[in-house]
């Protein structure tokens, strides 16, 4: 059987374990968090991304290629998402961040912001630049990002 070192694998349990002991009380759960987080921080230096402890990252996130991917810490990512490299998923300058719903694919360079919801299974271009909702199916491109016929 063939593994693979996979850094993206490391850094996204290092989020889920902290989140995890966050929820505890105790020594042994504070002693925990603060292994987590810096093994967190150690995988963030590494991969160059910003990946928020506090995001709502939900089952099977997938980064193929964790280099530069930022994600807000009051960020919303459903199941079986994938998400390229050098994607950013934040606010605009004030206000709230976007929700992704599951099965959601970005490509690389795109960036999602605002207060916006991404349906379940859309597809955003690479280095889309997406302001607007996104309906749940549908394939978003361009700069901004505007729904295209799939």
């Amino acid at each position: 059987m063939n593994h693979i070192f996979n850094i993206s694998a490391i850094l996204l349990s290092a989020i889920e374990r902290y989140q995890y002991y966050r929820a505890r009380d105790g020594f042994a759960a504070r002693v925990a968090q603060r292994y987590f987080i810096l093994k967190h921080l150690i995988f963030t230096i590494i991969t160059g991304s910003d990946i928020s402890p506090f995001a709502k990252i939900g089952k099977r996130l997938f980064l193929p290629h964790p280099n530069g991917v930022i994600i807000h810490k009051d960020a919303v990512i459903g199941d079986d998402c994938i998400i390229m490299q050098q994607v950013t998923v934040g606010q605009l300058a004030v206000g709230n961040v976007p929700k992704l719903g599951n099965g959601v694919y970005i490509g690389a360079g795109a960036k999602v912001l605002g207060p916006i919801s991404i349906g379940d299974r859309a597809r955003i271009g690479a280095n889309s630049v997406v302001l607007s909702d996104i309906p749940a199916g549908k394939t978003a491109v361009g700069i901004p990002a505007k729904v295209v016929n799939s």
